[in-house]
């Protein structure tokens, strides 16, 4: 493998989705697929160990979602770049998928030539949006430049992102017991942390969080047992 060549590791939870991108970018002569994973948490320990120059990230997947993934890629290993490819127009999951950190944008309905062409953008540090998905920014951009005021942040997105980890593995069914398990953290802790979502947001049930985390992008309705 030449220095020249691209790395990348392909994050989706769909099977056929991840073969039939394997199965593309094998066919360039300077990207190289290197492994791939179902939901973001495998893919923060396989970039931490492998140092890809590309990520391709579905947003909706179990356990961690790409959102909060890229989040965590770009804090802890950020000369990654990370492209989103999603099923989501919606501008909440737009938004929050750049505010993370991603170089890029693309709808799954997109040919591989966009693709391919945004892998080259991002690794020479530009940013690649799909035409529709330009269209979503540039409106959010003047709308918010048309209301003259500041963005509380913090109001539009109350949780921190451990309690958005611990509200998507909570939304997804996973018990108090087995959330600390999967984060390496106490019971007591989690049972904190889930108090402290319940009286940002208050919502007490947990249809009700789970209603919450659907909405917010943290998990989706499939995942949902």
């Amino acid at each position: 493998m030449s220095t020249d060549t691209i790395k990348i590791i392909i994050a989706d939870d769909h099977t056929i989705m991840r073969d039939g991108l394997r199965s593309l970018l094998e066919k360039q002569l300077d990207i190289k697929p290197i492994a791939e994973a179902d939901n973001g948490r495998k893919t923060l320990k396989l970039v931490q160990e492998l140092k890809p120059d590309v990520v391709i990230m579905d947003i909706s997947m179990p356990d961690l979602n790409g959102i909060e993934a890229t989040r965590q890629i770009k804090k802890e290993t950020p000369g990654v770049k990370v492209i989103a490819l999603s099923m989501h127009s919606d501008k909440h999951f737009v938004t929050e998928m750049l505010k993370a950190g991603a170089s890029g944008y693309l709808l799954k309905h997109c040919a591989f030539e966009e693709l391919s062409n945004a892998i080259q953008a991002v690794v020479n540090n530009r940013s690649y949006l799909s035409p529709e998905i330009t269209g979503i920014v540039l409106k959010d951009l003047f709308h918010n430049n048309d209301k003259g005021a500041k963005v509380d942040k913090k109001a539009n997105n109350p949780l921190t992102g451990r309690e958005r980890e611990i509200l998507q593995l909570l939304a997804e069914g996973k018990t108090i017991k087995e959330t600390a398990s999967d984060l390496n953290l106490s019971i007591k802790t989690i049972e904190t942390h889930k108090q402290h979502i319940m009286d940002k947001i208050n919502l007490h049930t947990i249809a009700e969080l789970t209603k919450y985390a659907i909405i917010e992008g943290l998990t989706t309705l499939e995942k949902t047992p």
